[in-house]
């Protein structure tokens, strides 16, 4: 295999595997017989398309199934996610419950909603303890403080128990949905595991925005990103699912704005308004691109 050769494979893995296992071969013989002798890079004008290809061909294919159950389930995962970040920097005082949240994440990648909710189910009421300060469960010494070189509140020590209650609500519901219906929601990517370093540490009440710490600002960063991703995928597919998961993400926050209101500052209204803004985006395109397929 040349050096050529490999790169091609590595851009065309923005594909679908069952796109690849289809096409790969033939779409790499018209690469590798275009390319001139001794060519080692591929050329900007074709890398860039491949990938926006392989991006566009992903995001076809996932609009498959049914959108509800898909989006709700894509909503579960960006809440666990982020509940697991929060927890992160507390590992060494509340290692089992840190544990039962990886677990519980995993087991919600997999599309294992019936596994997966029994320990979701513990992980809220132990999140929901946390913050009513009560040793529920085991006697964990309360409050709950990050561990070596992590700086912050004590964990839930900001805001109130409304903020992290719905957001746990929602999943343990969200998992009862999927777990009465007959088949399994669809396995997610492994890269969501990406984010939960990224955002380790964030205050769950959003209350960091204002100070500005680079846990915050990534966070904004992502969630801008993820809702633009959102919007995008409706708007080539006309599929309602994206906007879903984004409408489950944005319940909790509107939860902390509303238990919080006169601790909120204008960098906080800001956040929440590109929140509602790009989630009501994603919401509209696909029924404006759904209509203007009808037209």
């Amino acid at each position: 295999m040349t050096t050529l050769e490999r790169r091609y494979r590595w851009l065309l893995k923005a594909y679908p595997y069952g796109y690849r296992a289809d096409y790969g071969d033939e779409l790499l013989d018209v690469l590798l017989d275009s390319a001139k002798p001794g060519q080692a890079l591929p050329p900007l004008r074709e890398a860039v398309p491949l990938v926006v290809g392989g991006i566009r061909t992903r995001i076809i294919t996932a609009a498959q199934g049914p959108a509800w159950v898909d989006g709700l389930h894509l909503g579960i995962v960006a809440l666990t996610v982020l509940n697991l970040a929060v927890l992160l920097p507390y590992a060494m005082s509340i290692p089992l419950w840190l544990g039962l949240s990886v677990t519980a994440l995993l087991l919600i990648l997999r599309g294992r909603p019936r596994l997966a909710l029994p320990i979701a189910g513990l992980v809220a009421v132990k999140v929901t303890a946390i913050t009513m300060g009560q040793p529920w469960l085991d006697d964990t010494l309360l409050p709950v403080f990050p561990d070596g070189l992590w700086q912050g509140p004590a964990l839930y020590g900001t805001g109130g128990p409304v903020g992290p209650l719905t957001a746990n609500l929602l999943i343990v519901l969200g998992l009862v949905v999927l777990a009465t219906r007959g088949r399994r929601p669809r396995t997610r990517s492994w890269w969501w595991l990406a984010a939960v370093p990224l955002v380790a540490g964030s205050d769950p009440a959003g209350l960091d925005i204002v100070a500005g710490s680079p846990t915050a600002v990534i966070r904004v960063v992502l969630e801008l990103t993820l809702l633009c991703g959102a919007a995008y995928a409706g708007h080539l597919t006309a599929d309602p699912r994206w906007a879903i998961a984004a409408a489950a993400y944005l319940l909790p926050t509107s939860a902390v704005l509303a238990e919080n209101h006169q601790l909120l500052q204008r960098q906080d209204l800001a956040h929440w308004g590109l929140l509602v803004l790009f989630t009501s985006i994603a919401a509209a395109v696909p029924f404006r691109a759904r209509r203007r397929i009808l037209l």
